[in-house]
C-alpha cells in the first residue's frame, strides 16, 4: 500500500505540481516589485533553500521577519507559488519575509518537513544580525499543508523555548490526519479536495498509520494548546478541511490563546491562490494587516 500510495504521489508532483502553483491572474499582484536573495540553511534534516523578499522601503531599524511555508499536500514541492503573498506582505506589512522550500514526500515524509521548518525558523530567529532583520519580532504561517507545519513549529518552539513567534498564521490548514478524508464535509458538490487525493496525500506524507495522531502531525488533535502564539485563523466555507479549522480556533480560544477566526464566505480550498480574486484579495490583505500590528 505505501509502494502504491508512494508512486501515486510521484505522479501528482510529476502531473499536477505546475496546475497547483498555478495562481489567479488578477491575484499576482503584479504591481509590488519583489526584491529578494536565496539563503541555504542547515537543518537537523539537510540543507533548504529559501527565497528571502525584503521590503521596498529601508528603514533605519532592522524590519522584523515573516517565515512563511507553502502548500501541496506535502508533496508538491513550489515554493514559488506563495510569490504573490510573500510580496505583497513584505511591501504591505513593511516586513522580511523568508519563503522556505522544505523537502516533501513521499521522497522525504514525517517527520523531515517538520524539522526542516523547525530549523529554518529558529535559525532565522537567531541569525537576525547577519541576515538583516530583527529576529526577536517574528511571525511564522503557510497555507494547507505550510499551515499544518505552521501549527507543528510553534509547538516545537514553545517545548523549545528558544524563540517566541508573535504571531502564527493558518490558512485552510490540515490538522487531522487520522478521520477519514470521506468524513470530512464539504457544502458544494465538487469541492477541490477529493478523498480519493487527500488520501494520497496522508498516505505519501505520513507512511506509518501509527504516526498520524501525532500533535506534530495533526496538531488539531492535540489537548495541550496553552501557551501557543496568538493566532490567525483562515478558513473557507466549502473547503473539505473548514471543520478542523473551525474546531482548531475554538479549542485555541478556550486555552486561551488569542485568536483571530475568520470564515470566508462561498469560497472554497486554497481560494488565496486561485480566487475568487475579491476574497482571495481580503484574506491577504488580513494576513498582512495581522502581521503589521503583531510585528510592530
Amino acid at each position: 500500500m505505501a509502494f502504491s500510495s508512494g508512486i501515486q504521489a510521484r505522479g501528482i508532483q510529476l502531473l499536477l505540481g505546475r496546475v497547483m502553483s498555478r495562481v489567479h491572474k488578477d491575484l499576482r499582484f503584479t504591481d509590488v516589485p519583489a526584491r529578494t536573495d536565496s539563503l541555504r540553511v542547515e537543518t537537523g534534516a539537510g540543507p533548504v533553500t529559501c527565497t528571502v523578499y525584503r521590503p521596498p522601503v529601508t528603514t533605519d531599524t532592522p524590519a522584523p521577519v515573516y517565515v512563511n511555508f507553502h502548500g501541496g499536500g506535502f508533496v508538491v514541492a513550489r515554493p514559488e507559488q506563495d510569490d504573490h503573498i510573500c510580496r505583497y506582505i513584505a511591501a504591505t506589512a513593511g516586513c522580511v519575509v523568508i519563503n522556505v522550500d522544505y523537502a516533501v514526500s513521499p521522497q522525504r515524509p514525517f517527520p523531515t518537513p517538520v524539522t526542516q521548518a523547525y530549523d529554518v525558523t529558529a535559525w532565522v530567529a537567531e541569525n537576525g544580525a547577519a541576515g538583516g532583520w530583527d529576529g526577536s519580532r517574528l511571525a511564522v504561517g503557510g497555507h494547507s499543508a505550510g499551515a499544518n507545519l505552521t501549527a507543528a513549529v510553534c509547538r516545537l518552539a514553545r517545548e523549545s523555548g528558544t524563540f517566541s513567534p508573535r504571531l502564527q498564521i493558518l490558512d485552510s490548514a490540515p490538522l487531522d490526519q487520522v478521520a477519514d478524508p470521506a468524513t470530512k464535509r464539504s457544502l458544494i458538490a465538487k469541492p477541490l479536495l477529493t478523498p480519493q487525493i487527500m488520501r494520497i496525500f496522508t498516505a505519501a506524507y505520513v507512511p506509518d498509520p501509527a504516526d498520524r495522531a501525532h500533535p506534530l502531525a495533526s496538531p488539531g488533535l492535540a489537548d495541550d494548546l496553552a501557551g501557543l502564539p496568538p493566532a490567525l485563523v483562515i478558513t473557507a466555507e466549502n473547503d473539505r478541511l473548514r471543520g478542523e479549522g473551525d474546531a482548531y480556533a475554538k479549542a485555541l480560544e478556550a486555552a486561551g490563546v488569542p485568536v483571530t477566526h475568520r470564515v470566508f464566505e462561498g469560497v472554497d480550498h486554497y481560494f488565496t491562490h486561485t480566487g475568487p480574486v475579491p476574497a482571495g484579495k481580503e484574506a491577504i490583505d488580513l494576513m498582512a494587516t495581522a502581521l503589521r500590528d503583531a510585528l510592530r
